[in-house]
């Protein structure tokens, strides 16, 4: 797979070589790379300080697709009689080929060249398969350069990450885009015939991938032909619009789940609306989101709207009985609804806190007189002696300690003064009020 982003010194016209854009336009030095300057400069850029190490030392690329890994992969290798570059793709190669590439570079090792190998999709190989790597890193038989579109973190085995130097590639932003949009005109000598938004809506499109950017634009120079301009409409029927970069791998897919979820406790139902629409569009599975709805509306808001999580279960019940597309709008009202509703962890801490102190503290007997007697000798033991019912007193509450006698009261629960809990607290002062003069 041919990575792209944009190249300067391009001087070839339209028509003259066979190869694809991107390769034509692809970058010649490190400092023809756009849209990853925290890389590429020359004085303080990560490549160029890793770059004065001899041997070259082991990269794993990671990065959004077109963002530039493999044309960044080349040209970290000098131009030197020194190294010699192979390349291989984790998708079509396995344990067989990597021993090849392996007794090769021992045996160029020998006569003083060194081997440094990229792997194109390194996420994709199997654990075994990676971890074939760590002998042949750990002597020096060969440099390691691997491009991923995943979290290194989830995709690849620790071992080998130790041993390599992660460097992280940003999607391209506008700028960048536009950068390489002009250095597309200048190879074809011509501006693209599009309305200003049209040509934005192409930079959309592209959605931080210059591959996909370049290989849209050498579409519409070749219907320009025609003299024609191209508005918005017209452009995107013409490039076939992409579905949106929706990553769902465990790093992609909980990223945007997260975002959501942080949208929704930070009581911000437009973002909550954008993050869940990304998700919808791209593909994921509504039932997932319906899901987490349910959760956030437990753990965020809790006892301070109870009306919440009826709210997201309504939402889930309607999704499942009506289906995409119906079904989601159900889904964007309960997610509006948990942004706009008064937030509270209280249950959820004090969930948290209960469930803690039970497994620090073991297992205890509850004091006697709430315990059932259904047996001569348990009542003989007291069992439910001194119980009072506390319906049959005038407050309805009793007052009575239902905790391990071993233990005395314990406090988990303070609900905040944010929405229904505010009366829940009144209950519970209240109570506490009475309990304080019967004991």
């Amino acid at each position: 797979m041919t990575d792209l982003f944009a190249a300067s010194g391009a001087s070839s016209q339209s028509g003259s070589t066979q190869q694809p854009l991107a390769e034509v336009l692809r970058p010649k030095t490190l400092g023809d790379v756009i849209g990853q300057p925290h890389l590429t400069d020359e004085a303080q850029g990560q490549l160029y300080q890793l770059r004065r190490q001899s041997p070259l030392p082991s990269l794993i690329l990671w990065g959004p697709p077109g963002c530039g890994k493999t044309t960044i992969a080349r040209l970290f290798v000098p131009d030197d009689a020194q190294y010699r570059f192979e390349q291989i793709s984790a998708i079509f190669s396995g344990v067989a080929d990597l021993r090849k590439v392996f007794d090769g570079a021992r045996t160029r090792k020998q006569n003083g060249v060194h081997t440094v190998l990229f792997v194109d999709e390194i996420h994709r190989f199997n654990i075994a398969q990676l971890d074939a790597f760590l002998p042949v890193l750990e002597d020096g038989t060969l440099t390691l350069i691997g491009a991923t579109t995943e979290n290194p973190s989830f995709s690849l085995n620790p071992a080998l990450l130790s041993r390599c130097s992660v460097v992280t590639l940003n999607r391209l932003d506008e700028d960048a885009l536009g950068q390489l949009l002009e250095k597309c005109e200048d190879h074809f000598g011509q501006k693209l015939k599009l309305t200003n938004e049209a040509r934005s809506a192409l930079l959309g499109a592209a959605d931080g991938d210059g591959r996909y950017l370049l290989g849209a634009a050498e579409k519409i120079f070749a219907y320009s032909d025609t003299g024609a301009e191209l508005d918005r409409a017209q452009l995107l029927k013409l490039i076939n619009r992409r579905a949106p970069l929706y990553d769902k791998s465990d790093d992609g897919h909980y990223n945007l789940i997260s975002a959501l979820h942080k949208s929704i406790r930070g009581s911000d139902p437009d973002a909550a609306l954008y993050w869940m629409c990304r998700m919808i569009d791209g593909g994921e599975d509504p039932r997932f989101i319906a899901r987490r709805l349910v959760r956030m509306a437990n753990e965020d808001i809790g006892l301070a709207d109870p009306e919440a999580v009826h709210q997201a279960l309504a939402a889930w019940d309607t999704y499942e009985r009506l289906g995409s597309p119906e079904g989601e709008l159900a889904l964007a009202q309960a997610a509006v609804y948990l942004a706009s509703a008064p937030k509270s962890n209280g249950v959820y801490m004090a969930y948290k806190k209960a469930l803690a102190f039970a497994k620090q503290n073991g297992a205890h007997m509850p004091p006697k007189h709430i315990l059932n007697a259904p047996t001569k000798l348990m009542k003989e033991q007291n069992y439910g002696s001194g119980y009072i019912y506390d319906h049959d007193t005038p407050e309805g509450f009793s007052g009575q300690d239902y905790f391990p006698e071993t233990l005395g009261r314990q406090n988990f629960y303070t609900p905040p003064e944010r929405g229904f809990e505010r009366e829940i607290n009144k209950r519970l002062k209240y109570w506490h009020k009475i309990r304080q003069e019967k004991n």
